[in-house]
């Protein structure tokens, strides 16, 4: 789940519980008004989210580019990119472009802030239905597609690896004789179990939200289309919703009372439709043994030595998140645009190897070998879970792209859980007790300077997390020329691999080693500052904590120390 679901879960539970929607539980709870009309399905709203301050009710954000800023200057705990670029880069070019693979859910190539920096395979003819480089891959102009098929389908919603391991071993218990098994068999009869139970908890637990979420979600499709009909326009906006507070109308003075209360959690109409939405397929597709998306790949999936499948189809079915996570790496700087990306001298590889559900252990080997084979400098990985069977493929894809010098990046997961008691995987920990040289993990950081330094529901670990960035609240990139704010590590992520592409390109002797070892050296310590410990339990009371217990070096990533590092160790004798 992405960190703003969670919120909106918190939220939604919240409310629930006090009875809003069911008007029960507290006088002065807001309920629905009744809708006089009748009910028609309800477009998805598009709800703008202006500036902090435009409206009273407007959900509490930080300003768009916070995460640029500088904690001293701007009062925001930022990456310090703009105080960076304006001084100690303000008089020297980038020396060479760096390439930067975004494996994930693909990424919209036409969005006006990432069109000019997508990379391109020079080696490829657009078109031609023929793989004119000879690296195995028929045009792939601009990157790879894992999750499709030659004749241009592709998967959007898949399982969650739980799902599948239930499947596999669900189908081997009802052919075996379980009353006779070899202590291998007695292990794998043992490994069911486990995996019996976590499935279970984990389908009860998206039923139950389902079925809370879903009356939050029809009672506010009411209230918009009561507002809707009374104000007589298509769309609610904050500035309708603002225009209620003074109505004489009973309905209008309730349907106020209910938008703001979700303002004030934080949420929109259209988060909670997206959480919604997002629950449904969990439980419909993610969370269902029956369903197998995988024959529209049409590759052998027990075959993990095979790499040639798959489509060019870099956008895919939704490639919102992948977009995003791009536009935060490198979304074009210096434009009348809205966003500037970390690094200016990029070239972004998208590589579609993550669907609506979790991701495939052979397809990330596979992306991975994709975009070292490919010349890509850095990989980003902003996905993981909890399982990986297929590991040992991984492992060794990972053992490749660190032997060529490719410094890989990945998000630490959202579930505000311990990363050294559980595993978020992929991990730089190879099976045999190796670690990967070139790859940093990263936690998310927030945008307040309180006990929120650490977001909520990033995950975290004293030995597996290496330094946090930047993860909440991220004004970024999303499909058809849009954008939007999105929360998780999967965000900060991209931060990191942004500083590493900015440090590359600025100092191109700079090794991939060298460049980790700066960005983590130069992180901003936070050691003995006092947070609330990341829980995704509501009932539970937060546990203060000193934020250097929770990565190896208790910082943050910054672009200005980062580059003054660099320029020290380059620059002079």
């Amino acid at each position: 789940m992405t960190a703003s679901l969670q919120r909106a879960a918190a939220a939604l539970l919240f409310v629930l519980c006090l009875g809003v929607f069911v008007g029960g539980c507290a006088s002065t709870s807001p309920t629905a008004p009744s809708d006089t009309t009748p009910p028609a399905p309800a477009p998805r709203l598009e709800v703008p989210i202006p500036e902090p301050d435009t409206f009273a009710i407007t959900p509490e954000r930080p300003p768009h580019a916070w995460f640029h800023m500088d904690a001293e200057a701007d009062g925001y705990p930022g990456l310090s990119t703009y105080r960076a670029h304006t001084t100690l880069l303000a008089d020297r070019g980038p020396e060479r472009t760096v390439t930067v693979a975004i494996i994930d859910s693909g990424v919209d190539t036409e969005h006006d802030e990432l069109a000019p920096q997508i990379w391109r395979n020079e080696g490829e003819v657009a078109d031609t239905g023929a793989d004119d480089d000879g690296n195995g891959y028929v045009d792939d102009l601009h990157g790879w597609n894992f999750l499709g098929n030659a004749d241009g389908e592709n998967v959007d919603a898949d399982t969650y690896e739980v799902t599948r391991l239930y499947r596999t071993y669900s189908d081997w218990v009802s052919s075996t004789d379980t009353t006779d098994l070899s202590a291998a068999g007695r292990d794998s009869l043992d490994y069911y179990y486990r995996i019996q139970a976590d499935f279970y908890s984990d389908r009860d637990e998206a039923q139950q939200r389902l079925q809370n979420v879903r009356q939050a979600h029809e009672t506010v499709q009411q209230v918009l289309r009561y507002v809707r009909n009374y104000l007589d326009v298509e769309e609610v906006t904050p500035a309708d919703v603002a225009r209620l507070e003074d109505a004489d109308d009973p309905g209008a003075q309730q349907s106020f009372e209910i938008l703001t209360f979700f303002y004030d959690q934080g949420l929109t109409p259209n988060d909670i439709k997206d959480f919604y939405d997002r629950i449904t397929t969990q439980v419909e597709y993610g969370y269902n043994p029956d369903f197998d998306p995988r024959p529209i790949v049409g590759d052998d999936y027990n075959d993990l030595s095979e790499r040639y499948y798959g489509n060019s189809d870099v956008h895919g079915p939704d490639p919102g998140h992948g977009t995003h996570v791009a536009g935060i790496v490198g979304a074009a700087r210096d434009t009348t645009l809205r966003i500037d990306g970390v690094a200016p001298a990029v070239r972004l590889m998208p590589i579609r190897a993550v669907p609506d559900g979790d991701e495939h252990d052979k397809d990330v080997a596979n992306a991975i070998r994709y975009a070292a084979d490919n010349g890509a400098d850095i990989i980003n990985m902003s996905f993981g879970k909890g399982y990986s069977p297929q590991k040992h493929a991984v492992d060794a894809a990972v053992r490749y792209a660190d032997s060529l010098g490719v410094l890989m990046v990945h998000a630490a997961g959202n579930s505000a859980s311990d990363n050294d008691e559980g595993d978020n995987f992929p991990t730089p920990f190879y099976e045999d007790g190796d670690r990967a040289t070139h790859w940093i993990e990263v936690g998310a950081s927030g945008w307040t300077m309180d006990e929120e330094l650490v977001a909520s529901f990033s995950n975290y670990g004293a030995t597996t997390v290496d330094v946090f960035a930047p993860g909440a609240d991220i004004y970024s990139a999303t499909t058809g020329n849009a954008y939007r704010f999105n929360s998780g590590t999967s965000m900060a992520a991209p931060m990191v691999s942004g500083v590493a592409a900015l440090l590359m390109s600025y100092y191109p002797s700079l090794s991939a080693e060298d460049v980790r070892a700066i960005i983590l050296e130069s992180a901003v310590s936070y050691a003995d500052h006092e947070v609330t410990l990341p829980n995704d339990n509501p009932d539970m009371p937060g546990t203060q904590v000193q934020f250097g217990s929770l990565s190896v070096t208790g910082g943050i990533v910054n672009a200005y120390r980062a580059v003054q590092m660099a320029s020290e160790r380059v620059d002079q004798p």
